[in-house]
Order: C-alpha cells, then structure tokens, then sequence
C-alpha cells in the first residue's frame, strides 16, 4: 500500500490462532464500504500457539495486512502503542482478538465521528461470566470516582479513534485501560454508542481478577496522578511587534 488509509483497524494478539482467520474475514465484510481505503494492524505479542505463523498466511493472501511481531509478550498496552504507532490511517479503530467483539458495529462507530473524535463502545449484553461482569462493573466504577470520568465501560476494546489525537498519547504499561481518559486530557471529545458481545468460543482469556485487582488499583492512581499534573493551557495571543521607525 502507496498511500496511507483513511483507517487503520489495530488488532493486539496474544494465542489466539484459532480466531484469526474468522475474525479476519469478519473485519473485511464489515469494513468492505469504507471510502479512503483500510489497512489491518496486527500485533502478536509473543504468542507461542501459532498466531504468527497465520497471521504470515493472512498476510500473504491480503496486502492490507501489516505484521508487527514483539520479541517477546509484553501486555496489551505494549501491543497496542507499537499498533499505533505504525498505524498510517486518520481514524484508527482497535477490538480483540477473541471474536466476543463484533466487527459488524464499527461501522456504526466510525459514522459517530461526525459529532466526536473517540467512540468508545459499550458492551449492553455481556457474555461473560459473573465474576468477570460483577469485577468490571465494580472497576469501571471506581475508576471514573477516582479520575472523574464518566466511562460507561473502559474495558471494551471496542472504539474509533481520530489519530491527530492518538499522535500525542505515550502509552505507559496498563494505561490501555485509561486510553478514554488520555485521550480527554488532550482534548478529545467523547461519546460512547452501544455494542455487541458474543462469548468466547476458542482460547483462553487473558485476565482475571487476580491479575488486574491490585494492578489496577496502582494504575488509577497514577492516572489521577497525571490528570493533576496534566499541562492544559491556551495561548490567547502571538504577536510580533514592528519596531518603531524612530525619529526622521
């Protein structure tokens, strides 16, 4: 691909090798009418299941396709800055891997940005379990307490995102999970829109409770640390002064 894309579809991977070639497919039907060209960014992170090597078959069949490979597994955020990153597009989109998020609603998603610069998808039917749903929910609410936000659901890895904004984000190691946030405090405007989710039906996930309670709580207050040191200021005015002539 000569010319960069009006979207950039980035997609973090960690062994999900047997959801691959569907979620790919799926991705090319839903996105088939977007004018101004996409591209896929996937992004293995040091999988060991197979994923690289289909997502090199994937690869060879669609030129739309660039293949990041990290040396080694580094987390979701890791996976998804080195996405970014690469991206070329004006409006990148991200979603997991797993098949639970359906591409079919980023079109949706993508005709939002007439009144927005993120939209961030919110799950209405989750397809979980109850310890994940009841550990969400109790997260979400205490995330938008602490930073006061209003993020309905931060873990959908579902949404649009202008990149003039994503440009001046540095994602820091679980930062992904304040991605909403970051991007507000760079003065993006956000909305969020309804979306579908389906269950898991191959591979493992990737988090539980025990791997995201006490991280997570050292993250949000990080964050809270960085909304109150955040820079936010507006230049009224740049002159350049003509110098008087003087006298004669």
């Amino acid at each position: 691909m000569s010319e960069a894309p009006y979207l950039s579809v980035v997609v973090p991977v960690f062994e999900e090798a047997a959801n691959l070639e569907a979620l790919h497919a799926e991705l090319d039907r839903a996105l088939a009418s977007v004018e101004g060209g996409v591209e896929f960014v996937y992004v293995d992170d040091g999988s060991r299941d197979g994923s690289p090597e289909v997502l090199r078959g994937l690869a060879k069949r669609d030129p739309r396709i660039r293949r990041l490979a990290l040396a080694e597994n580094r987390g979701q955020s890791a996976a998804l800055d080195a996405g970014f990153r690469a991206a070329r597009g004006e409006v990148v989109a991200t979603l997991d891997a797993d098949l639970q998020n359906d591409p079919a609603d980023l079109p949706t998603l993508l005709a939002a940005l007439d009144r927005a610069d993120v939209v961030n998808g919110v799950r209405v039917t989750r397809r979980d379990s109850w310890v994940r749903k009841l550990s969400s929910r109790i997260g979400n609410g205490f995330r938008n307490r602490v930073t006061g936000e209003s993020v309905t659901d931060v873990g959908c890895s579902l949404r649009v995102m202008r990149a003039s904004f994503l440009r001046d984000v540095r994602l820091l190691h679980g930062m992904h999970r304040f991605l909403p946030t970051l991007l507000r405090m760079q003065g993006a405007r956000i909305t969020e829109l309804p979306v579908h989710h389906r269950p898991r039906l191959h591979g493992q996930s990737k988090y539980g409770i025990g791997n995201r309670l006490f991280v997570g709580l050292t993250d949000v207050l990080a964050v809270r640390w960085m909304q109150s040191r955040h820079l936010d200021y507006e230049v009224s005015e740049l002159g350049v002064e003509e110098p008087d002539e003087g006298p004669g």
